[in-house]
This record gives C-alpha cells, structure tokens and sequence, in this order.
C-alpha cells in the first residue's frame, strides 16, 4: 500500500493506532482518493493484528465537512436517466457503505476524536465507531438534506441506535446541527472537551487502556454488544455462549489477575494475521 495522502498513521507501543485526516485545506472532504485509501488503511489495520485499537482524529477547524460537492459532477457518475443507471447508483453506493462498515467490523474498537463540524458523510462515518469524544466548538449535522438528497451511507441506519429516534428524525428533515452539549446529553458522544488537545489525550488514552486487555477478550466483547444491539435478549444469550466457549482462556484470566495484583502490564497473545482466502495457495 502506498503512503495515503488524506491521512496520517502512526502507531504506538502501546498498541494503539492512530489515523489523522490530514487535509484541513480542503476541510477533510472525502473525496474518492480518500474513500480508496480509508478502505486500504483499515484493511491494513484489520488483517495485520498488531493493532488493539484505532483513534481516529482530524485537523484543523472542522473534523470532516463531508462528502466533496465537486465528485457529483466529476468523479462519480450518478446515472438517472435509465433503469440501469440508477441501478449502478445502488452498488456504488453498496461499494461506498462497506468502507465505512469495515469501522464497525473491526476486531478492535474504534475511537473517534471529533472537533468542530462532523458533517453529511463524516457522521456515516463516526456513527460506524464505537467510542465518540468531541470538543465543546464540535456539532454534527445530516447535510445531505440540505443538498437536496438522503443521507445514505450509514447515518439513517446507525444514529437511531444511538440517539433518540425522534432526534434523528429532527437532524435528517431539517438539516440542523446538533452542539455537542446536546450530543452529549443524548449519548451521542461519550465526553465533551474545551480543547482539541484534551479531547485527543483523552482518546489516546482511552485506547492505551482498551490496548491493555486480551485481545480475544477485546475482539469477543466487540462481538457480543455488536451482536446485542441488533438480536433479542434470548438470542444475544445463546450467541454469548457459543462466544464464550469458544475464546475462553484459563491463561488470559490469570494472568490479568495477576497483572492487576502485581500492579504491572500484562503480557497477552496479539490477535492472528489474517490472509484472505484468495491469496493462499
């Protein structure tokens, strides 16, 4: 993979990932060079398993003002003109929806660092995480509606799980934005901050302690509350089990036990590389 040019990754020794938009001349506007790259990065990420966590950041005055208005007209090619164009909008967007899904299916959680506007495709995206910090100057906003379009990739899907559905409804029909307070007061994000550089010491250091654990003890609790918010009680129950009995570790207990009692860091097995499939062989 090439080195990105809409973002920055770095990696600590704690285990922690950290991937910056670094475009803040352009307002972190996701264009497609940077949806390619994003989908690269997180592939990366996912397959390698050296990482126990992922803090995702920005710079600059906004955290992403979203999609580029410019790919419209240039880039991608929104066909409505035929039954087969606009059948081609459907996997693209299929195509578009899957970069951001891979947040959420990640084998370690996602930290999202926001400041400022978190606008039309930056909210598809944060909402794919599982951990949102903000700055008190942050807001969030469905600009699609105000282009004259639904937002579709991910934020009508992902926002109503986690905020009041009355709420999303009042963010998607009208277009306004929602301040951090209110945000926080919904559950939105986890924590509000005065300065962008509380907030990202905040998320490190959230990260550095998520990167503490086991990670199959990571990678399984990611499983189950993934799981739980879309399935019953008694469905989620029955999947916990199967999970259990198939990632319990007397070694892991133990040792973070012992680690707890001896004040010391504790020493876990990293999650496997993963190969795809088709390049064995």
């Amino acid at each position: 993979m090439n080195a990105p040019t809409c973002f920055s990754l770095s990696s600590t020794e704690d285990h922690v990932a950290h991937l910056v938009l670094n475009r803040p001349d352009t307002l972190n506007t996701m264009h497609p060079t940077f949806w390619r790259e994003l989908d690269e990065v997180l592939t990366k990420l996912h397959t390698e398993g050296t990482a126990r966590a992922l803090v995702i950041s920005s710079t600059g005055k906004h955290f992403s003002a979203g999609m580029a208005l410019e790919t419209f007209s240039g880039a991608i090619a929104m066909d409505d003109q035929s039954p087969e164009g606009r059948a081609a909008i459907f996997d693209l967007l299929t195509d578009m929806q899957a970069t951001f899904t891979k947040i959420e299916n990640l084998r370690f959680p996602v930290i999202c660092a926001i400041q400022g506007g978190c606008i039309g495709g930056a909210v598809d995206m944060v909402t794919a995480a599982c951990i949102r910090y903000a700055t008190a100057d942050a807001f969030f906003c469905i600009q699609e509606i105000n282009i004259g379009m639904v937002a579709d990739v991910g934020t009508l899907q992902r926002l109503p799980k986690l905020i009041p559905f009355a709420v999303v409804k009042e963010m998607a029909y009208t277009g306004r934005r929602l301040p951090a307070a209110r945000a926080l007061a919904y559950g939105l994000v986890n924590e509000v901050f005065d300065t962008p550089e509380a907030m990202l010491a905040a998320a490190l250091q959230c990260a550095k302690e998520i990167a503490s654990k086991p990670p199959i003890a990571i990678w399984g609790t990611k499983q189950a509350v993934t799981y739980a918010r879309d399935h019953s009680v008694e469905d989620s129950l029955r999947q916990m089990g199967w999970l259990q009995g198939a990632i319990w570790s007397n070694a892991h207990v133990r040792e973070s036990i012992g680690a707890m009692k001896e004040k010391r860091a504790g020493s876990f097995t990293p999650l496997s590389a993963l190969q795809p499939f088709k390049a064995l062989g």
